[in-house]
């Protein structure tokens, strides 16, 4: 096996393992519940809120540290932090070690993610490069798609634990071909340290705001914690933009969202990871306990939308090297959206697996497929070589903040039926999903022609601004519009 396709592989593992413990948390709760009985639900909703809040936050710091101090370095010191966590969250003796646990878990995820694609990305040449961050993509995605069957699997076999402690066999196995095969790559020419101060205050305002969405239904959307959350997320993020303007090495150069493809892909992903992780709870819930099926068969059940989003990940990737990712996303949304749309006008409280909900979830897996794959490439597709981590981190950001939306709205729109278990509530999120789908469509026609290729290394705002070589808008990863 050639060596850059070793370094996809050992990242990508990591990166599954990472992605995995977004979504396989879900499906063990209940179990967790029974383990835990002195506790509130509120208080055990943080084993799955302090994940996700914490590794939204975390990511765009961790990724502009990792092109600074060197990307293999925190890629490794992100994997043993996660293993270690990984341990402790299997060995928790209560709720509130257990919540820690998941904190440190986040921490290390936050770093794992956005260095693994950083360290793939120069391994390959540029005309090959989406075909790679399909693959690496596509890992992620089946990695959330995955958490609910195998979750599934590991608690009726062993219990909650396991779906920890089987992150040691996955992680272990990543990191030791990780220490002799990868290798250091850093920002140069560079002495002042990103800005910590515009890290505080990002890595503050994407935490509140996640902290809003996925407490709103608990709190009540007008209550002083979500509205105060807010206003206190707007106010950082007025502060972190205006200090990202002025300060000469902030955490996201202002410069690289005048990349269109590297902005409007973050977009597409924001919207498509919405209906995306949308999606996955509701199919859970809605096996769960509209149709009655167990856990272990939900699990079987919803393992055919990972294996289709897989196969059409590889696709979309060789096709958008060749026809760019346009081409790819505006009928990857659709597709994605006609599988929501069916289920969403014709699934009754009569289970109808193979008739109904198999051919939707072939449908939705191939969008998935197709689209955050080709997202991904096309948000690091034009960015300068050493500012891979910071930009898959933004990427990674954006799609994670659009899970914490779309969960937060599938929660409203089951509460709103008056029970989170009801046949219309179910019609009216698939409905909400493949709005999404359309949405992203929309989005995906504005990316334009993106032209993978190396550009060269922009280590500051004074290059940027005055002293690039070649200021022509190719130059800067920009073009006219198509």
């Amino acid at each position: 096996m050639a060596r850059r396709w070793k370094v996809l592989l050992v990242t990508s593992s990591a990166v599954f393992m990472a992605l995995l413990d977004v979504t396989i948390v879900n499906i063990a709760f209940p179990d967790m519940r029974r383990s835990f009985p002195q506790d509130s639900l509120s208080t055990m909703s943080w084993i799955i809120n302090a994940y996700n809040v914490i590794f939204a936050a975390a990511l765009v710091p961790a990724g502009r540290l990792a092109d600074r101090i060197g990307r293999r370095r925190m890629f490794l010191a992100g994997l043993l932090i996660f293993l270690a966590a990984s341990l402790a969250c299997g060995l928790a003796i209560n709720v509130e070690f257990l919540i820690g646990a998941r904190i440190v878990q986040a921490l290390g995820a936050a770093l794992v993610v956005p260095t693994s694609l950083s360290l793939v990305l120069p391994e390959f040449p540029p005309e090959r490069r989406a075909t790679a961050t399909a693959l690496w993509t596509a890992t992620g995605a089946i990695a959330a798609a995955t958490g609910p069957s195998l979750g599934g699997v590991l608690v009726h076999w062993q219990g909650w634990r396991l779906i920890f402690l089987v992150n040691l066999l996955i992680g272990l196995a990543a990191l030791v071909p990780s220490l002799r095969l990868l290798r250091e790559s850093r920002e140069t020419g560079v002495t002042r340290w990103p800005d910590a101060v515009g890290a505080i205050l990002l890595a503050g305002a994407v935490g509140l705001l996640a902290l809003a969405l996925v407490n709103g239904a608990d709190w009540g959307w007008r209550s002083f914690g979500v509205v105060g959350s807010l206003i206190a997320a707007a106010i950082l993020s007025v502060l972190f933009l205006a200090r990202s303007a002025r300060h000469p090495v902030p955490v996201v150069d202002p410069e690289l969202f005048r990349i269109r493809s590297f902005a409007v892909a973050n977009v597409g992903s924001l919207v498509f990871g919405a209906g995306f992780y949308a999606l996955l709870l509701t199919n859970v819930l809605f096996l769960t306990s509209a149709w009655q099926y167990d856990i272990f068969l939900a699990g079987v059940a919803l393992t055919v939308g990972p294996m289709m989003a897989a196969v059409a990940a590889v696709v979309s990737g060789r096709l958008a090297d060749k026809y760019g990712q346009r081409a790819i996303t505006v009928p990857g949304g659709l597709v994605f959206a006609a599988g929501a749309l069916i289920l969403g006008l014709t699934t009754t409280g009569e289970p109808r697996y193979f008739t109904i909900f198999l051919p939707a979830t072939l449908l939705t897996g191939m969008g998935a497929g197709l689209c955050l794959p080709s997202f991904g490439s096309a948000a690091v597709a034009e960015l300068p070589r050493n500012r891979y981590a910071t930009g898959v981190a933004v990427a990674s950001c954006f799609r994670q903040i659009g899970a914490v939306v779309g969960v937060a709205g599938l929660v409203a729109v089951l509460g709103a039926t008056g029970r989170a278990d009801t046949v219309v509530g179910f019609q009216r999120a698939y409905l909400l999903v493949a709005l999404a789908g359309v949405l992203t469509t929309i989005v995906a026609s504005a990316l334009g022609r993106v032209r993978a290729r190396d550009v060269a290394d922009l280590p500051g705002r004074p290059v940027l601004a005055s002293s690039s070589p070649d200021r022509t808008p190719a130059a800067l990863g920009e073009h006219p519009a198509d």
